[in-house]
């Protein structure tokens, strides 16, 4: 079986046909902790170590914790409480990769950061690595922010780095990338289409050249609801 965590805010359509790559859906208790804008992302209250571990902010709702160990997950805390304001809010917005392990390492909560001692560190400017990072594989990336790109454009890492914008958000101006998806098996499934995306045609050519495909949860603009984290 597998999961897919997500945010409270999924609509009914897109937990639909998530439920349909036969997907158990689980949602992210929103924290009170944090804005509205990203207060149910799962990208920012949870991080997903392996198969069998995973790391959930400190204050996190006891059911969910339940929810989890009955997954038979290993469930870890972190060290630090989320707090609204920046930096305070990222301390498990990493992203992590089979070798490599890319964050504001200045900011990684150290529960975390212990965990992913044996990869190699990678420290970027963006502290929301996560959400403006789509894992496509683990030698494959799309972002939308420089210093990500800058950070491993000399690793065997294929990054296709994409203008900022065009993704929704609401509450904030405009999302991320790697908030609208999440990948599974061949596929990378998507808040929304990306005949509706600005820079749909880049995408999908990197898709194709690293044979991943896409799959879409609805058929409006892409929207970032703090990845979608299949397990």
């Amino acid at each position: 079986m597998k999961y897919a965590f997500v945010d409270y805010r999924i609509s009914k359509e897109e937990k639909y046909n998530l439920e349909s790559l036969d997907c158990t859906v689980i949602v992210c208790p929103p924290s009170p902790l944090l804005y509205e804008a990203i207060s149910g992302h799962p990208d920012i209250l949870i991080h997903l170590i392996n198969n069998k571990n995973v790391i959930v902010h400190k204050d996190i709702d006891l059911n969910f914790i339940q929810l989890l160990k009955n997954l038979n997950l290993e469930v870890q805390y972190s060290l630090n409480s989320l707090k609204e304001a920046y930096p305070y809010d990222i301390i498990l917005n990493a992203v992590n990769l089979k070798d490599y392990f890319i964050h504001n390492l200045k900011f990684t909560d150290k529960n975390l950061l212990n965990n992913s001692s044996k990869k190699k560190l990678i420290n970027v400017n963006q502290g929301y690595t996560k959400c403006s990072t789509a894992v496509i594989k683990d030698d494959a990336i799309i972002t939308s922010d420089n210093s990500i790109y800058q950070a491993l454009k000399s690793e065997p890492i294929d990054v296709l780095l994409l203008p900022a914008g065009d993704i929704i958000l609401p509450g904030l101006n405009y999302g991320f990338i790697g908030g609208t998806c999440g990948s599974i098996d061949d596929k990378i499934v998507f808040y929304g289409t990306l005949e509706k995306y600005k820079y749909g045609d880049m995408v999908l050519d990197f898709l194709k050249k690293h044979q991943m495909t896409p799959f879409y949860l609805s058929d409006t603009p892409l929207i970032d609801r703090g990845s979608i984290l299949f397990l």
